[in-house]
């Protein structure tokens, strides 16, 4: 019998060993009805059936067998219904392979009890352990997903509740600063104002990569206004949050559209403070902003050892940092301060490029204009 024919026969007697063996796998306090064990596992026998059935070249065998067969497309498979549910379920991913594992076995276990072997079965075994491969990496990828989005959802709800407390911690301590100001604690308060401000700033980074994470994006709030202006405002701020810094700002003139202010002087933050920790120590940090025929161009440079391009592209991805030790200011960061300019830029329809050449990095954002 081949082996498609023998699991179509059999797919209840397999699925329910496959359940008893999804019911010792259950995680601890997690209680899963009949329904909720046996889940997709009929359905997948099924669909390995009709791959088995289904004729296969051996260029579509070798890719499959190296993992390179074509993406998923189109609804979900009953195996990546199952990843879901099991991620769902407070299944691991040790667990829900585990599942795989079990049934592999004894779906060749009992048809090799059931039938003397010929050459046709050495192939099917074949296809069959393929399918079973395919099947696993359809899971496994809902999987991670689904275990991904509950934890940024984790993530969320945690930076949301910790904004409240994180304010009032803020709020008193820069009213005790003031009043204390000229005395003996003066220096004290002050350094705990500046903690609560960078808390605040590393909370607002978390979830603007949680929200991210989840397909939202960056919420922008577009307003008119002068960007000219405002982001000459972030950088007498920045010449104060940085006293050893030398930050010059170059203007064309004004630039008047509709932006979202506060995000893009925090993009003008990130790239100007990226420059100042590792830049070359002592040197002009450079800014200009410019209009264009496009659009709008803002410029950071700043002089310092030159970076290789795939560096470049690696520091925009989330929790990354530069290969260079930084050279002044905050040492320790997230690693989210480019990803975040990069979002932004984003949600504004814009670009962010970096480029190191000759001993200068430039970070270019262009933002088209609505008008």
């Amino acid at each position: 019998m081949r082996l498609a024919d023998f699991i179509e026969q059999n797919v209840c007697l397999i699925a329910d060993g496959a359940q008893a063996f999804a019911a010792t796998q259950t995680p601890q306090g997690v209680h899963l009805d009949e329904t909720a064990l046996r889940d997709h596992i009929p359905e997948i026998l099924l669909a390995v059936v009709a791959d088995l059935r289904t004729k296969q070249s051996a260029e579509a065998q070798l890719l499959k067998s190296e993992g390179r067969a074509s993406a998923l497309d189109g609804p979900r498979t009953p195996a990546s219904t199952h990843g879901m549910l099991r991620a769902k379920g407070g299944f691991d991913i040790n667990q829900m392979v585990a599942e795989y594992r079990a049934l592999r076995a004894a779906v060749l276990r009992l048809w090799i009890d059931a039938h003397e072997p010929s050459k046709q079965s050495f192939d099917d075994m074949i296809r069959f352990n393929e399918a079973i491969d395919q099947a696993i990496s359809e899971s496994v990828s809902y999987f991670s997903k689904e275990a991904e989005s509950w934890r940024q959802v984790f993530l969320g709800v945690l930076g949301h509740d910790l904004r409240a407390p994180l304010s009032v911690i803020v709020t008193t301590s820069d009213l005790l600063s003031r009043m204390t100001r000229d005395g003996p604690y003066s220096e004290q308060t002050q350094r705990i104002v500046r903690s609560g401000m960078r808390m605040s700033k590393l909370l607002d980074d978390l979830l603007d990569y949680s929200r991210t994470q989840l397909g939202v994006g960056v919420r922008i709030v577009r307003s008119e206004c002068c960007l000219s202006e405002v982001l000459s405002e972030e950088i007498d701020l920045l010449r104060t949050a940085l006293p050893e810094a030398t930050i010059r700002f170059y203007t064309s003139g004004p630039v008047c559209d509709s932006f979202d202010a506060s995000r893009l002087r925090e993009v003008l933050a990130n790239l100007v403070s990226n420059a100042y920790k590792y830049g070359e120590s002592g040197s002009a940090i450079l800014v200009s902003l410019a209009r264009t025929a496009e659009g709008v161009e803002l410029v950071v440079r700043n002089r310092g050892a030159p970076l290789p391009s795939a560096s470049l592209d690696e520091l925009f991805n989330p929790l990354r940092r530069g290969l260079q030790p930084a050279t002044s200011g905050e040492r320790t960061s997230l690693g989210l301060g480019l990803f975040i300019v990069r979002e932004i830029v984003k949600a504004h329809r814009g670009e962010v490029v970096g480029e190191s050449a000759r001993g200068k990095t430039t970070f270019t954002v262009r933002i088209p204009l609505q008008a």
